[in-house]
């Protein structure tokens, strides 16, 4: 029983964060697949995780010209949105630098993405299914050597 309402409570809340987004007047958030994403990053986009780094460095996409900055932090109260996402993001990336946004299943990105587009970010996409479709899909990771 906590397995299913653990899923329904995920996907309860992608919902709302989905229709919070969608009524919003900012700019639309584009999400595209695993497989565009990474044809984006091979012809020059960056990657920006959004993941707690204990969740990045257990494994990753590989790709060259990645960055881990969390959207949000695991705390014994639940998860917290990080007060300095955005300005972390604006010291390691321009307003013109092509990123493309991912986190564990694309939740999380969701709402990142929306804050860079609000913010000004020109060219920012979604990845859709996060890193658990980039591995479902073949797509090269990076993991802990002891579980390679």
């Amino acid at each position: 029983m906590g397995v299913l309402w653990a899923v329904f409570r995920c996907r309860f809340q992608f919902l709302l964060l989905f229709l919070l987004l969608s009524c919003s007047s900012a700019t639309e958030v584009v999400t595209i697949d695993v497989h565009a994403a990474k044809d984006l990053i091979n012809s020059g986009y960056r990657y920006l995780d959004v993941r707690t780094v204990e969740e990045f460095n257990k494994g990753h996409p590989d790709v060259k010209n990645i960055l881990n900055i969390p959207y949000l932090f695991i705390t014994p109260e639940g998860r917290v949105k990080n007060p300095e996402f955005l300005e972390q993001v604006q010291s390691a990336c321009s307003k013109e630098d092509h990123l493309i946004v991912g986190c564990q299943s694309g939740v999380r990105s969701l709402a990142a993405t929306s804050v860079l587009v609000s913010a000004g970010f020109k060219d920012v996409k979604d990845s859709g299914g996060g890193y658990l479709a980039w591995v479902q899909n073949g797509l090269a990771a990076t993991k802990p050597r002891e579980e390679l």
